[in-house]
């Protein structure tokens, strides 16, 4: 929204919270922004007008905002707890949760100077008023809260620490920011930040209400809210996995939003182009891993080649198939086999964390590779005899007319025109001894690549083997 409307993108950290915010979780949100590409105009790293940006070095700001409220008459102190507060609730006949009774509002000085001799030190409320209070979102439309639906609430703790409910609007307030977007699920609290405005207007602290809108949930597996507990919401595990940015990205866009009947592929600058808040749906949206795992393939085939292999060197280190994690690093020879298979194997996986599983065995020295389960079931009755016929015609072909389409020919003609097998009995065989695997690089130009001695050892290498398997 910050880029379509040539609007200031401003990133500040939200960490008032002791208890629950910490440096990991700092370094992990700027981790995942710089992954994913995301920059900032102004906050953390690179300053602004309007600093600092971490709402933990913003103590004294807030402490003077609050003092004005409370001289103003728009805040006052409250100093019933929480035991108080439900005892007068059910005394009332009201249940017990039902919430702040207003019973502090009109406190004389000498009731308060008499919870200050019992060692008390009083909340700060905002005084909501009596009126219904209307806003107008921008994905919901107008929505009205009730006069009294909304409680006087705290916006400063008895021991003085500044809750979000006051920091958020003042930092908005100062920061300039004209428009909020925000969870569904904090849709409950809007009235007390449009009160709080109201009132810092008011103040002249701010210039003017901001516009809020109101992004939908995100639901997971069986309809239920994503939640932070749940795979599918941990960035860095889609990483793992393999997701590029790009995919991910295009994916994320598409939970509440389209960019047109019938596309689903987009670059994050055509995003940008087309995007409007005011087209985001309002239902919730639901997280589709396979759908986003199918958008992630077709980033990574718009990938060039080079930008393919360099992104996937880290996977394939981790996965132990090269010698180190970037391509400058590897070894002469295993950057030659993946510059030759990466033509091959970008059209095949959806995820950077499958390529290991296809050029491992192009890169691999080994004589013979143990097929994986799945790879067994492609071993008909006649295998034997046709890895007998493959390793008899390849066995004929000189090194030197070692290429994938004399190999085609040869398997072909050897196979499927004299041994009268389908090409799937016919070649099944062949591609497990390759590869170990069901689903591989194309067969042919894998030959090619690991070269004539290593494939006749790897199909002689299965034919030794195979009656352990199949027995």
């Amino acid at each position: 929204e910050a880029r379509h409307t040539g609007g200031t993108f401003v990133f500040r950290i939200e960490d008032t919270d002791a208890q629950r915010d910490s440096e990991e979780s700092f370094n992990q949100i700027i981790e995942a922004l710089d992954w994913l590409g995301i920059d900032w105009d102004e906050g953390i790293r690179v300053g602004g007008p309007d600093g600092p940006y971490r709402q933990s070095e913003r103590g004294p700001i807030y402490d003077d905002v609050a003092k004005k409220l409370l001289a103003a008459g728009y805040a006052y102190e409250s100093f019933s707890t929480p035991e108080e507060i439900e005892a007068r609730n059910v005394a009332a006949g009201r249940p017990k949760e039902f919430g702040y009774d207003g019973y502090d509002r009109d406190l004389t000085e000498e009731q308060k100077a008499a919870f200050r001799a019992e060692g008390r030190q009083p909340a700060l409320r905002i005084r909501m008023p009596d009126e219904d209070i209307t806003f107008n979102d921008l994905i919901r439309g107008e929505i009205t809260f009730k006069a009294g639906s909304v409680p006087d609430y705290v916006i400063v703790r008895p021991n003085g620490d500044p809750l979000y409910t006051l920091t958020n609007p003042v930092d908005d307030a100062l920061m300039r920011i004209n428009v909020v977007l925000r969870g569904e699920d904090l849709l409950s609290s809007t009235p007390r930040q449009i009160v709080l405005y109201r009132y810092l207007v008011e103040l002249g602290v701010a210039k003017e209400m901001p516009l809020f809108g109101h992004m939908p949930y995100v639901m997971g597996q069986g309809n239920k809210k994503l939640s932070k507990r749940d795979p599918e919401s941990n960035l860095f595990l889609h990483r793992e996995h393999g997701f590029i940015k790009e995919g991910l990205l295009n994916y994320l866009a598409l939970l509440g939003w389209s960019i047109g009947p019938d596309r689903d592929i987009f670059t994050m600058d055509e995003m940008v182009k087309a995007f409007d808040v005011r087209d985001v749906k309002a239902n919730p949206a639901r997280f589709d891993l396979d759908k986003a795992t199918a958008i992630n393939a077709e980033h990574i085939r718009m990938l060039e080649p080079q930008d393919f292999l360099d992104r996937s060197v880290p996977y394939l280190f981790r996965a132990g198939v090269v010698s180190a994690d970037s391509w400058d690093a590897l070894s002469d020879r295993e950057r030659e086999v993946l510059t030759a298979a990466a033509p091959l194997v970008q059209t095949r996986v959806r995820l950077l964390g499958e390529v290991a599983g296809m050029v491992g065995s192009l890169l691999s020295d080994d004589a013979y590779i143990p097929p994986e389960d799945d790879a067994k079931k492609q071993l008909k009755a006649t295998a034997g005899e046709v890895l007998d016929a493959a390793i008899a015609a390849l066995d004929a072909v000189p090194e030197d007319e070692w290429k994938t389409d004399h190999l085609h020919e040869t398997l072909n003609k050897a196979l499927i025109e004299e041994g009268g097998y389908k090409p799937r009995v016919a070649f099944g065989p062949v591609r497990v001894a390759m590869s170990g695997r069901r689903v591989s690089p194309p067969l042919f130009e894998s030959m090619e690549i690991v070269g004539k001695p290593l494939t006749m050892q790897r199909l002689e290498g299965l034919r030794a083997h195979l009656d352990e398997i199949q027995g």
